[in-house]
Formats: C-alpha cells, structure tokens, sequence
C-alpha cells in the first residue's frame, strides 16, 4: 500500500469519527442511541453491532456494485442491509443474551438506520472494497464511540456508577437514564463534541 493511500484510508476512518460522525455531527439514529445507552455495556454492544453491520454492508454492496440496476439498487440495499442486522441479531441473542434482552429490538431497527443506507448509496455502490471497507469502519466506530460516550455520561451521572460498578457517592441525577434526560445529555455532548472539533478544525495542518 502507497503511502497516498495509507492517508485517504485514515481521511476516511477520520471523516467517520469525526467530521460526519453519525450523532454528533449528522444527528442521525438519535432515538435508538438514547434507548440503549442508559449503561456503558448496553452502549458498547450496539456501537459494535453497528460497525460490523455498516462494514459487512459497504463491502457487500461495493462487491456486487457492477450488477446493480440503478432502478432497483434501493431494495437491494435495503435487503443486504435486512440481511446483516438478522446476522448480529442471531449472534447476539446466542452470545450475549442478558445485553439482547435489553437491546434486542434497537438492534431490528438498525435495518431502518439512514446512514447505512446513505453509505451504501454514495459510498460503496461507486468504490472498490478496500476504500468501501474504511468508509464503513470509520462511520461505524464513529457511531461506537458516540455511544460509548453518552453511555458513559448518562450512567455516571444518571446511576452514579461505570459497568455497574459505584464511582460517585452522593446521589445521581435519575433524570439522566429518562429519555427526557438522554436527549438532555446528547445535546451536552454533542455541543461539547462541535465547540472541540471547530477548535481542531481551526489549526494549520488539521485537514
């Protein structure tokens, strides 16, 4: 691999994260996030069923990408899609059934996630494999690590505690595990994510 193409591969990873970083950035798959990231583990789960679904899907779609119809790309997409998620939902339910039964059916829903679809659509229908591989781990881990955050931030705050273990001794804001108190905390974060990524932005050399 060239040393051009270790860079676009890292823009690629780079652009999930952070520079249209699912949640923070997109505000997209808002509702699924808040319902699953009342605990750090919940959270975690879901971000990794949805990176390998996002990856396993971009690489599908840029394999079969030459004998694609444009009319009917869409439902194809849809069904590759339909196809993963079932994949992650059976493995799930198998290997980590306590987390499945708290976040089974968010994971259904990923079918239904715009930016899997929108990747597939302008990313990996028009590119090879490996760039597609990329596109898909960097919007996929942007997606985990927005997760993992919020996760974080809502069952410190909200339970007083990390993995189930007590960190904070005096009482915890419960408000924080209420879905009125998940989008409370994703607009903290994501304010505090945009206000850090404008001051990144701003440096020399930062694209």
């Amino acid at each position: 691999m060239s040393d051009a193409n270790q860079i676009s591969y890292w823009e690629l990873i780079k652009n999930g994260i952070l520079k249209e970083n699912t949640i923070f950035k997109l505000a997209l798959s808002l509702c699924p996030a808040i319902a699953v990231t009342t605990s750090l583990k919940n959270g975690f789960f879901m971000g990794v069923a949805v990176v390998f679904v996002q990856v396993m899907v971009n690489l599908t779609v840029s394999a079969m990408r030459k004998f694609i119809h444009q009319r009917i790309r869409l439902p194809i997409f849809m069904l590759v899609i339909s196809g993963w998620v079932t994949v992650v939902n059976l493995l799930m339910d198998a290997y980590v059934p306590d987390v499945y039964k708290e976040v089974g059916l968010y994971i259904q829903l990923i079918v239904a996630f715009a930016s899997i679809l929108a990747r597939a659509e302008m990313f990996a229908s028009k590119n090879r494999l490996t760039p597609s591989l990329f596109d898909g781990l960097g919007m996929g881990l942007g997606f985990l690590v927005a997760l993992v955050f919020i996760s974080i931030f809502r069952e410190l705050f909200g339970k007083g505690t990390i993995l189930g273990v007590s960190i904070i001794g005096a009482k915890p804001l419960l408000i924080l595990v209420l879905p009125a108190g998940g989008f409370f905390a994703v607009g903290i974060l994501m304010a505090l994510f945009n206000w850090l990524y404008a001051r990144y932005a701003a440096k020399p050399g930062a694209h």
